[in-house]
């Protein structure tokens, strides 16, 4: 198959249990809940995605042929931001819903690479049994298949799912993260502040990225 990739880009994973990590992001295009179209927005399973995965005009996007040619140009930039640093690299596979496309092949090409293989998925397909890290960010209960994996990161509030509703699944890790939304932040913070201190099951997740700003 060939992958269509917005973009790929090294930074520090800013959200969840490997917040401050360093890692190539690989973003997928493409969504299966989402057009990406703003007029599509109010109709989508999820309407609150402040991310542009359509097509592959991104730094380091495009058509890639072969996983070993998609794998190469993942390791080319951990190569030139990362060549002979300590620590194993680590790609995250995210978009848009990455495993539209992840698929087993890419995933043994990335390892193949020596890359510790990280998903950022929706739950709405079935993650391969390859993959290293799993994080779920479930945005509707009756198309969530994916109930395993290492964390399970909610963004909160929203109505279709409620943290009650996924709290008994096997992750082993459970983050709240809050909406960002323009005039609503501030509020949605301190709601999954109030929910983090009288659940402490779950932790609080912050997008470290955009209070740093960095990518």
């Amino acid at each position: 198959m060939t992958y269509s990739v917005k973009e790929i880009f090294h930074t520090l994973q800013g959200e969840g249990a490997q917040s401050g990590r360093a890692a190539v992001f690989c973003r997928f295009a493409g969504c299966n809940f989402w057009s990406g179209r703003e007029q599509d927005r109010d109709s989508a399973d999820c309407s609150f995605c402040d991310t542009d995965f359509i097509g592959v005009d991104g730094p380091g996007g495009g058509k890639f042929k072969t996983p070993e040619a998609l794998a190469a140009a993942v390791r080319a930039l951990w190569d030139e931001n990362a060549r002979g640093a300590e620590g194993r690299p680590y790609v995250v596979c995210t978009g848009g819903e990455p495993l539209m496309q992840l698929n087993p092949p890419l995933i043994r090409a990335f390892q193949a690479e020596g890359f510790e293989v990280a998903v950022e998925t929706n739950g709405s397909l079935p993650c391969p049994p390859e993959i290293d890290w799993i994080c779920v960010s479930p945005k509707q209960l009756d198309r969530l298949v994916q109930t395993t994996g290492d964390e399970l990161k909610l963004v909160y509030p929203q109505s279709p799912v409620r943290p009650e509703d996924v709290a008994h699944l096997e992750f082993n890790h459970f983050f709240l993260q809050p909406m960002d939304q323009v005039g609503r932040t501030p509020d949605n913070t301190r709601a999954a502040v109030d929910y983090c201190l009288k659940h402490p099951k779950w932790r609080l997740s912050l997008q470290t990225h955009k209070i740093l700003g960095i990518d």
